[in-house]
């Protein structure tokens, strides 16, 4: 049963020539580990492993060197990658999350690795479960975790997802398989550690890891069905204008359910910042409020006016005045220039520079949205603003439209 897991782990649309597996030396990485070696032995299909040392334990790195030594043995590639950003502020723990995606994601493109198994099991989805209804998460942050995914763009498996950790366990001491146990799960500090504590007692009300994994998983199916009807409605309602999205409320749009609003909403506001999550539910009501009266509002990165007919969401400009980059780089993850580039052009912000495109109130645009649009500069000099209309040698696309963004979030 588990090698059928991992024999079905992509569909049919997304079969990687390579695999990658990401193994950290814990017991549930582990067991995905040797389960796709098995696979790779009896199919013929490669494999290549990774591990990211995030170096926030001194166990780290010997743990690195537990995996890579095993991939020794058994002939499997296998790559370490450090991340130096354990300092940074913040959360922690969302900061490593989004730097191991990020570099696994990296070193999968550079190896041309389409695909990457991870090693979540039933146990992590009753704890993210615990852990969100602790936070007050509604529909989306209770539903199960995605069993495949797109992201940095490669494609991501979970396995897995509904096998218990114990099973793994016993699956390695079967096949007489060490792993490292990190120290850290047990240290009650931290949050998940608690909620595994949790589970522990809930288990004599019947409330196990497999309860919660099916709530969670019929929770996931409502919420695909709400995201069917918000794609739905953007087809018809949301009109893209060239970085902005406007979402249509006069006439029948004004009959669009509240749940369908809001999530185009969160979406447009996601597209338009880049932002992971979702602002809260609070935050979304303090923001109908305010557009009710005020009719203007800023939430997560982005600038929100109202008129009679639309809601425009629109970058904020305060989000993106210090975001600088290379002509030939994607500037503020969404906008690629194209032009006469050269080494000592970079991208920035056209701000305040709009009163020296004479032609700016021809285009259309609010001037809040051409603030924040990208422009071309040269030591502090203005040399093109594509969506100002100022200098037609250069033009500006966006790199996803909001269609695609909805179909892979």
């Amino acid at each position: 049963m588990l090698l059928h897991r991992v024999d079905t782990a992509f569909p049919e649309t997304h079969q990687p020539d390579t695999v990658g597996i990401a193994v950290s030396g814990g017991g549930d990485s582990m067991a995905l580990l040797h389960l796709f070696w098995r696979w790779s032995v009896q199919s013929g299909r490669p494999i290549a492993a990774v591990t990211v040392n995030h170096g926030l334990r001194p166990e780290a790195a010997e743990e690195a060197a537990h995996v890579a030594a095993f991939c020794a043995v058994h002939g499997i590639p296998h790559e370490t990658l450090n991340w130096s950003g354990g300092g940074d502020a913040g959360n922690l723990q969302a900061n490593a999350r989004n730097a191991r995606y990020r570099l696994i994601g990296n070193w999968a493109r550079a190896n041309a690795i389409g695909g990457v198994a991870l090693g979540h099991t039933a146990d992590d989805v009753a704890e993210t479960f615990l852990l969100r209804l602790a936070r007050k998460s509604g529909l989306d942050g209770l539903a199960a975790m995605d069993q495949r995914f797109q992201r940095d763009g490669v494609f991501w498996t979970r396995p897995l997802w509904q096998v218990g950790r114990a099973e793994l366990r016993d699956y390695l001491k079967r096949h007489k398989i060490r792993w490292c146990d990190d120290p850290s799960n047990e240290d009650h500090r931290f949050d998940r550690v608690r909620a595994r504590k949790a589970l522990q007692a809930l288990a004599p009300l019947g409330i196990d890891a497999e309860t919660i994994m099916d709530s969670a998983l019929n929770l996931q199916v409502a919420r695909n069905t709400l995201d069917h009807f918000t794609r739905e409605a953007a087809r018809t309602r949301v009109v893209e204008d060239r970085g902005d999205l406007l979402l249509q409320t006069g006439g029948d749009a004004g009959s669009l359910r509240p749940e369908i609003k809001r999530r185009l909403l969160t979406a447009a506001m996601r597209w338009c910042s880049g932002a992971e999550y979702a602002p809260r539910y609070t935050a979304m009501l303090e923001m109908d409020a305010t557009l009710a009266t005020a009719r203007k509002h800023t939430l997560s990165g982005c600038l929100l006016t109202r008129d009679d007919t639309a809601i425009r969401v629109t970058r904020e400009y305060n989000a993106v005045r210090a975001a600088t980059c290379p002509t030939t780089e994607v500037w503020d993850g969404r906008w690629q220039l194209d032009g006469p580039h050269a080494d000592d052009l970079h991208i920035a912000a056209l701000g305040v520079a709009v009163k020296d495109c004479p032609d700016w109130r021809e285009t259309g645009l609010p001037r809040a949205s051409l603030l924040a649009s990208p422009a071309v500069w040269q030591d502090g000099a203005l040399i093109a603003a594509p969506l100002a209309g100022y200098n037609p040698d250069w033009t500006a696309r966006i790199v996803t439209s909001f269609a695609s963004y909805l179909l892979s979030h």
